[in-house]
């Protein structure tokens, strides 16, 4: 079997979000971390759950991620709940921009992982789901499941 490469690996991924949002476009970005954060990020100590991102003045920022206080870190220590700025081209900001500008739709992180060394987040772009719409993902779900498990069967 052939072996994954780093960023096929998450550090975090946010599997509340495939449930509570269907997905539209994804985009990769960097992040601005500062020394204790990457430790903690590479240690897997980060929680995407609520977190959103937005953009203002023309910057991406990460908001409401949480990634808790490096062990050794001291008095460098970082505030886990801290904006944290999103490094993105100018086209793909302008694209984001515009995409966001439609209303009901939002930017949630999917997952972190490292990529050539560096931290990098997928962004999705989203549209929220009503009741019945994650009852019918739900559905669909378990039927690939059973037929998934009928053909295992006949093999």
């Amino acid at each position: 079997m052939p072996q994954k490469k780093n960023y096929e690996r998450p550090l975090a991924q946010n599997k509340k979000a495939g449930h509570d949002y269907t997905i539209i476009n994804t985009v990769e970005a960097g992040m601005v971390l500062t020394g204790t954060e990457i430790k903690s990020v590479r240690a897997r100590r980060i929680n995407l759950k609520d977190g959103f991102a937005q953009i203002r003045d023309g910057e991406a920022w990460l908001m409401n991620v949480h990634i808790s206080p490096y062990d050794q870190g001291n008095q460098f220590n970082h505030d886990p709940l801290r904006n944290r700025k999103l490094l993105l081209h100018r086209k793909e900001l302008r694209h984001l921009t515009a995409q966001l500008s439609d209303k009901g739709l939002t930017l949630v992180p999917l997952k972190v992982y490292l990529k050539h060394g560096y931290a990098k987040v997928l962004l999705g772009v989203a549209k929220g789901k009503h009741a019945y719409d994650k009852r019918e993902t739900i559905k669909k779900r378990d039927q690939e499941r059973q037929i998934q498990r009928a053909l295992k069967n006949y093999e």
